[in-house]
């Protein structure tokens, strides 16, 4: 009578733990305002393009979406991650962060527009 009802609960149990629990990105103040700033996320430039780093520098950037694409810099600059300028567009406005990545998926460039 015991046994099946044990069997069930350490499946319970069991099944209960294997579950990954999956942090959420929240805005530190609790609210995306939706104008893109990238003084928050120069940071990330030189950083892996992630889908953990992108969506965490979009929503540190107060922007409600994001835009990731290939850069197509002829020439390389002094910094670590190659970019001449990191930030080549806008450094705020818009609703919209466009990250810019290099050959090996590093982030080049952050800019809002």
């Amino acid at each position: 009578m015991f046994r099946p009802l044990l069997a069930f609960a350490a499946l319970t149990a069991l099944t209960a733990c294997s579950t990954t629990q999956v942090a959420q990105v929240q805005p530190i103040d609790g609210v995306i305002s939706g104008q893109c700033h990238v003084d928050k996320v120069r940071g990330a430039v030189g950083l892996a393009a992630s889908s953990a780093t992108v969506d965490r520098a979009r929503v540190d950037s107060d922007s409600l979406q994001v835009n990731v694409v290939r850069g197509q810099r002829a020439a390389s600059g002094a910094t670590a991650s190659g970019a001449g300028n990191p930030t080549p567009g806008a450094e705020s406005g818009g609703d919209r962060l466009t990250i810019e990545t290099g050959r090996t998926n590093n982030i080049t460039a952050i800019y809002c527009g």
